[in-house]
């Protein structure tokens, strides 16, 4: 089976709220989606205070409870205890000695995966494909859509790389759709929603849900078809209550659309169920 899976920044649940942007006049697929195939799980993980991404992607993509492990939420970029506790184990390492084809479909702007080595801050899907560095996706990729850009677009790099065409959101999902196809198992990072949250402009939260909406409708519509299965999760809550600039303690929505869906979302209560349950489908 082959899987998609879309890692969503600081996105939880949370009921309708003027202060909420995560309805269906602003982001109608995403909100069917979690209608219809998604269940609430826990992102805070049986420790006090407010989820963080370095914890919260760290139990996601390993298995493991990080924030008991570091015995609080971090925030931020894993330090080097949770750094090296992802390097000993990670999905991607696991797919690999599987030898499942595995891809990384978010861009580096970098011509080798070795320059991102000596990099001071690493976030955790950077710690997890270094790893297995095979599975990145580098500038010559971007230039040859073989890859996707963290905004979805390119317009965040046009200062940098003007010969880097902007692109559309279905485009992009058209690129990724391409990728998925090619590997058992394709990881895309969106953090724009997070960014959006903690700004705490509604207007800002709105633009952005539409435009991963025009993106994630596209790329639905493809795997339906292709019988790929989506899987969909945020490591945290914020979005969802723009007036708040911190996170939230809502859980957040697993999604799982497509081939064996109920089965795989039967198995995922709260984020360090995610990679268990890739790993007993795929």
């Amino acid at each position: 089976m082959k899987i998609l899976f879309l890692f969503i920044d600081g996105v939880g649940l949370r009921p309708p709220a003027v202060d909420n942007p995560v309805n269906p006049e602003v982001c109608p697929t995403l909100c069917r989606l979690i209608e219809r195939h998604a269940v609430p799980i826990d992102a805070c993980l049986g420790v006090e205070g407010l989820p963080q991404s370095a914890t919260g992607q760290a139990a996601m993509f390993t298995g493991i409870n990080a924030p008991l492990f570091m015995g609080r939420h971090c925030e931020g970029f894993p330090g080097p205890a949770l750094r090296n506790k992802i390097a000993e184990t990670n999905l991607f390492l696991t797919l690999k000695r599987r030898n499942k084809h595995v891809r990384f479909a978010d861009a580096y702007l970098v011509d080798s995966a070795d320059e991102l080595v000596p990099r001071r801050f690493k976030s955790v899907t950077t710690v997890m494909a270094l790893t297995t560095p095979e599975v990145i996706s580098t500038l010559d990729d971007l230039f040859d859509d073989q890859a996707v850009m963290q905004d979805l677009t390119r317009e965040t790099i046009q200062d940098r790389y003007p010969d880097i065409p902007v692109i559309t959101p279905e485009d992009a999902a058209e690129q990724l759709f391409s990728l998925a196809r090619a590997n058992d198992f394709t990881l895309y990072e969106f953090f724009q929603t997070d960014v959006a949250g903690h700004s705490s402009d509604y207007a800002r939260a709105c633009d952005v849900l539409r435009l991963y909406d025009r993106f994630l409708t596209t790329l639905v519509r493809f795997t339906e078809a292709a019988g790929i299965t989506l899987l969909m999760t945020s490591d945290h809550g914020n979005i969802e209550a723009i007036d708040e600039r911190g996170h939230t303690r809502n859980p957040v929505p697993f999604i799982a659309f497509g081939p064996r869906e109920a089965e795989i979302r039967a198995e995922v209560k709260s984020l360090v169920d995610v990679t268990p349950a890739v790993l007993k489908f795929i």
